[in-house]
């Protein structure tokens, strides 16, 4: 009998190990995993991709991690700055936003994890996460419901928290930078006794700082302790706490279509015009989380992992914008309307999972089983009107509203309890030390219970298969077919209640870590279809008897997502390369709306690429230098084109490509390190988006860094 138990927590400056025995034989072999590159920059292990740590080459999907080094030699300011270099990820579809991380992935919007749990439920509630309080970012691309319950099609992000270390180290890291940056933070980790049973970590920030958009700050507090104890040979408890404070604003702007991608006669609107009102706007959450892992090893195994976390989070939104999104007849004006909103998020999720290892002759495998749960309540009391007066774009003039709302004018809106239950059980095969074969299957039973009205209830079942061969040159090809399922609230027009979202995708690539080297290189073509969209109702369906709402919809829509993706991490004793390429044809491939069956997603590029290379060159001890480059393609405001006898209908409006520059240069003297980093050096204008609605979004400006960082 073999057994391999992933050795996790044992800290080492180069390599993790795994152990594996045989139990019916006094031989005892080991098999080494590398975890990450000399550096750290470069991860090869995953947990995402199969909710244990599997390695990347044997996983038969596609997965990104960014590690904690990797993070910082980017010069990240934001989880959306550092996955800018991820293949088949545009980060900031919808511009610089203060108020989240946006990315989409394969034409969608992806769901965020934090520790293998959900953790946004609903929208503008949550605080924005600190990348300094992250060990690393895992993207696990496409469909994966199988694993992780209801979400998109375009996969998840997973952000991973630090966890206590048993050797004591730490960072001090003060930060200035322009926009008037201040920070200040600091990060320390080790034993708490003599046998090191009981371990603790400390991560704290603080910020104060203005943003591009005028009168629109962005600080932040941040507090994120942690405990582990290693109760017993078998028992291990970790406690992560989160307590956390953001001040900010609305950088989003949602500026019209003419102005900013289409000329105006007075010229571009500025990219740091801010069109609601100075001390009235703002965008203040807070959070309070606690997170438990506690890991038992039942035998030397099988293993029981349950994961549980609790988080209160608040938002206080006021903002005033331009809706609709167009000028006025003096092309200079729009007309604002006043927006506020109370907003709480309450949720409970937990994961347990049974781990184990099995041998049945030549077939080793990998076995998962598991139920999450989800008990999320929201809750967002808001007021609106169109009363927020005309304000100059080209030359504002704040403080003419007179009699601007209170907290006192929002109403009490219906709060909302979403609960989902979900049983999954996963099998890696691995065959003969050649063949892996992973199969996954899940059930779930999710329901909303508003405050108002009647409950909605809907199963989905999703499946994963996937086969993958391991050369012995490290070469790893695969095919894998993923579904997933997303909760539609509501009734058809024929009274029906919605189902579910369903989405699958058949994705083949291969990968490859060449032996006797850190380099890591994958590539993957996928195919993904989402089905069950809303769409209005056909002329025929229109006309039959049993309808029951004429304004109402029905799910005929239908969206496809195509393309290759290409990402290669390449390590060499002074030089580090990150490149990437994807292509993604995302369309509506089925629907009864005219303009839209045919149409590119919104704010979806068809092509990404990316190159990033850091060198630390021997004769120049000590320094290291760090360049990039980001192009983004056109995107489609979403709209199809339509042609009638000769005559235009609708032409898709489509932003220009755009190309960025990064760079980064650092000198270490003993314990401390000096680095100079900037995103957008050029400081070029972009517009990453427009919608059909009307609105285009600025992407960031230039943003420099200087950073003194102590290592002890």
């Amino acid at each position: 009998m073999k057994y391999s138990i992933l050795a996790a927590g044992i800290a080492s400056a180069l390599t993790f190990s795994a152990y594996a025995e045989h139990s019916n034989t006094d031989e005892q072999a080991v098999e080494v995993i590398t975890v990450k590159s000399s550096r750290g920059l470069i991860s090869y292990v995953s947990a995402s991709g199969a909710k244990s740590d599997t390695p990347i080459i044997e996983t038969p999907l596609s997965v990104s991690v960014l590690t904690e080094e990797r993070i910082a030699d980017l010069g990240a300011l934001t989880v959306q700055d550092a996955l800018g270099y991820v293949s088949g990820l545009y980060n900031g579809p919808y511009g610089l936003d203060t108020r989240g991380d946006w990315a989409q992935i394969r034409g969608v919007s992806p769901v965020q994890y934090l520790d293998g749990l959900k953790s946004l439920f609903g929208y503008y509630n949550n605080v924005r996460i600190a990348p300094y309080a992250l060990q690393q970012i895992e993207i696990l691309k496409g469909p994966s419901s199988v694993l992780y319950g209801q979400g998109s099609i375009g996969g998840i992000v997973n952000l991973v928290s630090k966890k206590p270390e048993p050797v004591t180290s730490g960072q001090l890291w003060a930060q200035l930078g322009n926009y008037s940056r201040k920070q200040l933070a600091g990060d320390i980790t080790g034993a708490l006794n003599d046998d090191a049973s009981l371990q603790g970590r400390m991560v704290a920030l603080w910020r104060d700082s203005d943003t591009q958009t005028d009168y629109v700050p962005d600080n932040s507090v941040v507090l994120a302790p942690s405990f582990s104890w290693q109760a017993s040979d078998a028992t291990k408890i970790t406690l992560l706490a989160n307590f956390q404070q953001n001040e900010s604003g609305s950088s989003t702007q949602f500026f019209p279509h003419q102005g900013t991608l289409l000329p105006n006669e007075f010229g571009q609107i500025p990219s740091n015009r801010f069109v609601s009102e100075p001390g009235f706007d703002k965008y203040d959450t807070e959070q309070t989380a606690l997170t438990a892992i506690i890991e038992h090893d039942l035998s030397a195994d099988w293993q029981l992992r349950l994961a549980s976390r609790y988080s209160d989070s608040h938002a206080d939104y006021h903002t005033l914008y331009g809706w609709p999104p167009v000028l006025q007849d003096d092309n200079r004006s729009v007309n604002r309307v006043v927006y506020l909103s109370d907003a709480d998020a309450r949720a409970l999720t937990s994961d347990v999972q049974l781990h184990g290892i099995l041998q049945t002759g030549a077939v080793q495998h990998r076995l998962v089983a598991g139920f999450d749960y989800q008990n999320a309540y929201t809750d967002n009391d808001s007021f609106y009107a169109a009363t927020g007066g005309l304000l100059d774009l080209y030359n504002p003039v704040y403080g003419q509203v007179a009699n601007l709302p209170t907290e006192a004018n929002i109403a009490d809106n219906p709060s909302s309890t979403v609960y989902q239950a979900g049983v999954y059980m996963q099998d890696n095969m691995k065959i003969a030390d050649k063949w892996l074969v992973s199969a996954a299957l899940r059930r779930d039973r999710a329901t909303t219970n508003p405050q108002n009205g009647a409950s909605t209830t809907q199963h989905a079942t999703t499946g994963r298969l996937g086969l993958m061969y391991l050369f012995d040159s490290g070469i790893s090809p695969y095919i894998s077919l993923s579904e997933s399922f997303e909760p539609l609230l509501g009734t058809d027009a024929f009274g029906k209640p919605f189902e579910p979202k369903k989405g699958r995708q058949l994705e083949a690539g291969l990968k490859y870590q060449p032996k006797g080297t850190e380099h890591l290189l994958t590539a993957a073509v996928f195919d993904i279809t989402e089905q069950n969209r809303t769409t209005t109702l056909s002329a025929a369906q229109a006309a039959d008897p049993a309808l029951i709402n004429p304004n109402g919809q029905v799910q005929d829509g239908e969206v496809t997502s195509k393309g290759v993706e290409l990402e290669a991490q390449l390590a060499w004793d002074e030089l580090d390369i990150y490149a990437s390429y994807a292509y993604i044809d995302a369309y509506v491939s089925q629907s009864n709306r005219m303009g839209e069956l045919g149409a590119t997603l919104a704010a979806q590029p068809e092509h990404l690429a990316s190159l990033w290379a850091t060198w630390r060159p021997v004769l120049l001890n000590n320094w290291q230098f760090g360049a990039g480059v980001r192009y983004v393609g056109e995107t489609s405001d979403g709209t199809a084109y339509v042609a009638q006898n000769g005559v235009v209908l609708n032409e898709p409006l489509t932003t220009d490509s755009y190309t960025l520059f990064d760079a980064m240069v650092g000198y270490n003297f003993g314990d401390y390190q000096l680095s100079l980093q900037a995103q957008n050096i050029t400081d070029k204008t972009v517009i990453t988006s427009c919608l059909a609605r009307g609105d285009c979004f600025y992407g960031q400006r230039r943003a420099i860094s200087a950073n003194l960082r102590y290592n002890f």
